[in-house]
C-alpha cells in the first residue's frame, strides 16, 4: 500500500511517498521537492556486533548521473567513488542524526540516500536529510527524532527560506540548520562577513520554516511509524563502579590537571592499567567493563572539574586562549608558507600559484565547473603520535578542508588576480581544533604567498559542558573537551565579521539564546587571535616569490582572437614553444600569459601583441621584405600584417627596377601612408629615408 503526504515548504509542496520503493528496508520514503526526487533508506542489524561500546552507523548519499539526464565521464562510464560533493552531502545527513540515538543502541545501521532526479536550481541535500528523518521515524530503529533541514539566504536584506541556486549567488549568506522541535542539533554556513546579530536571527527564522515539516513528520509517524526497539538495559553494576571510583578517582583527578597532553594520556592510560589489574581478581573476565566505567568516571570528573571549579584540564579558565605563535616564509622554494601554532596544535600552510591549465574541472550534476581555489586538509597519524597506515583523504580530512576553504574564500580577490590557487595544510601536531588552526595558517600562507586578500581571517573552536541548569561555554577547546563535551562550535571570520560557521551538538540540541551566547564569545576570541595574526605579518607581500610563475593580463579586440589561435592553433602553439609561457585567451579577448621568467614572458607579450596589431597612419615600423614585384615590395611590418610599398614610394629619385633597392629579406624603415576600408596597407619607405624609430 502506497501512502502520500504532502505540505508547503517555503512556497514550494514537499511530498512523502511511503510503501512503493525499497519495501524490504526497515524504513524507506522518497521525498519529492519540486522537480528533486530522493530515495532514502534505513537497515539495522538485528543485534549489536559483540564488543562494539558505540553506535555503527553509515550514513551514504548518492549522485546518480542519470538523475540529470547525464552520462558520467571516465573509461567505465559509470558512477564511481564518491565525490567531494558526495561526502560533504553524506556528513551533513549524518551529523544531525547520530547524537538522536540512544547511548545503548549498538546496532549497525545504514542509511542511504540515493538522488533519482534533480532539477538545476535546488540542491538535493535538504531532501535526503528530511527523508532519511522520516525512513529512521517510521522504522523500529530508536531514533529519538524527527529532525528537519533548511538553507537559508540573506537576500538585498531579507531572509529566505531554500532560495534557489541562481538565488544564492545574490546572497550574503548560505546557512544550513539541521532542528528538531525547541532545539538547534547542527549548523553548517558561510557568510560574506556577517554580524553576530544576523546570524541570531537567520537560525531563529530557520527553526520557524521548519515547523510544517516537523509537523509532517510527526503525523506520519504517528499513522504508520512501527513501534520502536527496546534498546538493551544498562548492565551497570552499581557495586563495580564503586569500587573502580575508590580506587582511581584521586589519582585521577591529579592526571586530569596535567597540562601537557602527552603526559597526560600517559598516566592516565597507566591508572586505567593499574585500576583493571587492581580489580581483576575478583572480578575476573570483566575487564572490558572495568575500562568503561573508567573511562566514564573520567568523562564525569571532567565535566566536573569544569562546571564546578571553572578550570580546564590544561589550566585554563572558560575564555582563556592558548598561547599563539605564527611564523611566514619557513619554506625558501614555495611560494608562500606559514607556521601557526596554537597550544599543542600545529598546522603548516603551503600555498601554491597556478595558471588557468591547474583549475579543477569537475563533473557534477549542474555540468562542468571550474574551481580556481582549492584548500586540501591532511591530518598525518603521527600528528597525534600514532601509527597508522597512510591512505587518502577520509570524510574528516575533507570536510575540514571544505570549512577552512569556505572561511578563507570570502577575503579573495575575485577578478584581478588570474591565478589558481591551491593551499595544502598538513596538521603536525594536534589538540583541538586542527581545523580552525588551519584556517588561521591559510591566511597567513596567502600573505606570505603575495596574495591580495581583504584581511587576515581566523578561526576559533568553541565548547559546551552542560550539567542540568548548570551551563560553562568554552573558548579553544582541547581534544578531550571536544570529546567529552557537548558540542563543537567553530566560528571563522575577519574583524568585520563571520565568514564560516559549523556547530554539531551531542546532546540533542540547544537553544538559540545559547547559540547566541556561545557566538558572542566566539568573536572575543576571534578578535584576540587576530591580533595575533597581525604580528607576524599583517598585509600582503608587494611582490610573489620568484619561483611563482607570473601572470600578465592582455587584452585584444574579440575579432582578432582567431589571429591569435591561428589555423589549427598554429600561431598560440608557435608562440608557447618558442616562449616556454602558458597562455590562455578567453572569448572575451582577455589573454594571460604566464611565466617565472620575465625576458620570456615580454617576448610572448610581443609576438601576441605583433599578431593583433594594426597598422596606424603616420607611424613608423621596421619591416621585413617578404615578396618583390614589378611595381613595388610587400613588407611584413608586424606578424602576418603586410603592406604595399609601391615602387614611386621606394626612393627620392626615379626607380627603375625595385631589385636595385631591395631584395627579399631586407630589413627596412617605412611609414604608413594609407589604411583603406578593405584593410590594405599602404606604405613609403621614401617618406621614412630621413627618419629613425
Amino acid at each position: 500500500m502506497t501512502m502520500q503526504y504532502q505540505t508547503d515548504y517555503a512556497g514550494r509542496p514537499i511530498k512523502i511517498e511511503i510503501g512503493k520503493m525499497a519495501r524490504q528496508a526497515h524504513g524507506s520514503c522518497t521525498v519529492r521537492y519540486g522537480d528533486t526526487v530522493v530515495l532514502v533508506t534505513v537497515c539495522r542489524n538485528e543485534t549489536a556486533s559483540p564488543g562494539i561500546d558505540f553506535l555503527p552507523m553509515t550514513v551514504n548519499y548518492m549522485e546518480m548521473t542519470y538523475a540529470a539526464g547525464k552520462i558520467p565521464g571516465g573509461f567505465f562510464k559509470r558512477e564511481g567513488r564518491p565525490s567531494e560533493k558526495e561526502v560533504l552531502g553524506s556528513r551533513l545527513i549524518d551529523r544531525p542524526l547520530r547524537p538522536l540515538f540512544p547511548d545503548s543502541y549498538h546496532n549497525e545501521t545504514q542509511v542511504i540516500a540515493t538522488v533519482l532526479s534533480v532539477e538545476q536550481e535546488n540542491e538535493p541535500e535538504l531532501a535526503a536529510m528530511i527523508g532519511a528523518s522520516i525512513a529512521l521515524g517510521i522504522s523500529d530503529v530508536p531514533f529519538q527524532g524527527p529532525i528537519a533541514g533548511a538553507r537559508v539566504g540573506y537576500i538585498n536584506g531579507e531572509f529566505v527560506c531554500n532560495p534557489s541556486i541562481s538565488q544564492m549567488k545574490d546572497s550574503d549568506i548560505d546557512l544550513l540548520v539541521a532542528a528538531k522541535e525547541g532545539s538547534i542539533i547542527m549548523v553548517e554556513a558561510g557568510a560574506k562577513f556577517a554580524s553576530e546579530e544576523t546570524l541570531i536571527a537567520a537560525l531563529a527564522y530557520a527553526q520557524e520554516q521548519m515547523k510544517p515539516v516537523l509537523e509532517l513528520q510527526n503525523r506520519i509517524i504517528a499513522e504508520i511509524g512501527k513501534p520502536k526497539m527496546a534498546p538493551p538495559p544498562s548492565n551497570a553494576d552499581a557495586e563495580l563502579e564503586s569500587k573502580v571510583a575508590a580506587f582511581a578517582t584521586g589519582k585521577l583527578k591529579a592526571a586530569l590537571r596535567i597540562p601537557v597532553k602527552t603526559e597526560r594520556y600517559s598516566t592516565i592510560g597507566a591508572l586505567k592499567k593499574e585500576t583493571v589489574a587492581h580489580l581483576s581478581e575478583a572480578y575476573a573476565g570483566r575487564e572490558k567493563e572495568i575500562d568503561g566505567i573508567y573511562g566514564d568516571l573520567k568523562y564525569n570528573l571532567m565535566r566536573e572539574m569544569v562546571v564546578k571549579d571553572k578550570v580546564r584540564v590544561d589550566g585554563r579558565g572558560p575564555r582563556e586562549i592558548r598561547n599563539i605563535t605564527c611564523e611566514v616564509g619557513l619554506l625558501p622554494r614555495t611560494h608562500g608558507s606559514a607556521l601557526f601554532t596554537r597550544g599543542e596544535t600545529q598546522a603548516m600552510v603551503v600555498t601554491t600559484l597556478g595558471t588557468s591549465e591547474d583549475e579543477q574541472k569537475i563533473d557534477a550534476l549542474s555540468g562542468w565547473e571550474y574551481k580556481t581555489f582549492m584548500l586540501h586538509y591532511n591530518f598525518p597519524p603521527f600528528s597525534v603520535g600514532e601509527v597508522k597506515i597512510l591512505r587518502g583523504p577520509g570524510r574528516r580530512e575533507v570536510g575540514h578542508g571544505a570549512l577552512a576553504e569556505r572561511a578563507v574564500s570570502k577575503v579573495l580577490p575575485k577578478e584581478d588576480f588570474p591565478y589558481t590557487i591551491r593551499v595544502v595544510s598538513d596538521i603536525l601536531e594536534s589538540n583541538g581544533s586542527s581545523s580552525m588552526a588551519t584556517v588561521c595558517g591559510a591566511s597567513l600562507s596567502l600573505m606570505d604567498a603575495g596574495v591580495p586578500t581583504k584581511g587576515h581571517v581566523a578561526g576559533i573552536a568553541m565548547g559546551l559542558i552542560k550539567e542540568g541548569d548548570d551551563v560553562v561555554i568554552l573558548s579553544d577547546i582541547l581534544g578531550d573537551e571536544d570529546h567529552l563535551g557537548d558540542m563543537d562550535f567553530k566560528v571563522a571570520g575577519t574583524a568585520e565579521g563571520v565568514t564560516a560557521l559549523q556547530m554539531d551538538i551531542k546532546i540533542g540540541g540547544v537553544t538559540a539564546e545559547l547559540l547566541k551566547d556561545a557566538l558572542y564569545q566566539a568573536k572575543e576570541g576571534r578578535l584576540h587571535i587576530l591580533g595575533k595574526m597581525n604580528e607576524s605579518i599583517t598585509t600582503h607581500r608587494g611582490e610573489l616569490s620568484s619561483y611563482a610563475p607570473r601572470i600578465t593580463t592582455i587584452y585584444v579586440r574579440v575579432e582578432k582572437i582567431k589571429d591569435v589561435i591561428g589555423p589549427g592553433g598554429k600561431n598560440i602553439k608557435g608562440i608557447i614553444l618558442a616562449t616556454g609561457c602558458k597562455i590562455d585567451i578567453d572569448d572575451t579577448g582577455k589573454v594571460n600569459i604566464a611565466s617565472s621568467d620575465g625576458e620570456a614572458a615580454q617576448r610572448a607579450i610581443d609576438m601576441v601583441r605583433g599578431l593583433t596589431a594594426e597598422a596606424e597612419i603616420g607611424k613608423l615600423y621596421k619591416g621585413k621584405v617578404k615578396k618583390i614585384m614589378d611595381f613595388g615590395a610587400f613588407v611584413e611590418i608586424f606578424p602576418g600584417t603586410e603592406g604595399l610599398v609601391h615602387i614611386s614610394q621606394l626612393a627620392v629619385e626615379r626607380v627603375k627596377n625595385v631589385r636595385d633597392i631591395l631584395k627579399e629579406g631586407d630589413e627596412v624603415l617605412v611609414k604608413v601612408l594609407e589604411v583603406d576600408k578593405d584593410g590594405k596597407i599602404r606604405l613609403s619607405r621614401k617618406e621614412a629615408l630621413d627618419q629613425t624609430l
